[in-house]
């Protein structure tokens, strides 16, 4: 009897660890998993941001400062020398690695994007930083 019961468990188990099967999982779970990507746009001021980067996501759900920690204004602020310092750096390929500085980013400092566009912006920098070890003459941390 006690055999029978070993049996059972270890069937049990072995069926549990089994694969997913014919399971639907919602498309777009498995897309922002694959992807890593956010994306904020608005149309009335015709701007879009599109962060494409591995692990953003997790750092700044995990890691950031929450929302409303920081003023808009600050932000806006930061933000300012710091588009400018990695737009030098995007302009200057054989000094700093294109690799890391692939595009300008087309901030301009006399829009008002909003808070959640500020508030992104920022926190990128601040994961680039970390992530790639790259120093600005802004401070970005937090």
């Amino acid at each position: 009897m006690k055999n029978i019961i070993y049996i059972l468990l270890l069937g049990l188990l072995v069926y549990s660890c089994g694969t997913t099967g014919n399971k639907k999982f919602p498309s777009d779970r498995i897309a922002n998993a694959e992807n890593d990507t956010v994306r904020i746009a608005n149309d009335s001021l015709e701007y879009e941001i599109i962060i494409i980067e591995p692990g953003f996501n997790l750092f700044i759900n995990s890691y950031a400062m929450p929302r409303g920690y920081y003023s808009q204004n600050y932000l806006e602020n930061k933000n300012k020398f710091l588009v400018t310092e990695y737009n030098q750096r995007v302009n200057q390929p054989m000094i700093f690695n294109p690799n890391l500085y692939l595009n300008e980013i087309n901030y301009e400092s006399d829009i008002d994007y909003g808070y959640e566009v500020n508030y992104l912006l920022y926190n990128y920098f601040v994961y680039f930083s970390r992530q790639y070890n790259q120093r600005f003459s802004v401070p970005t941390r937090i």
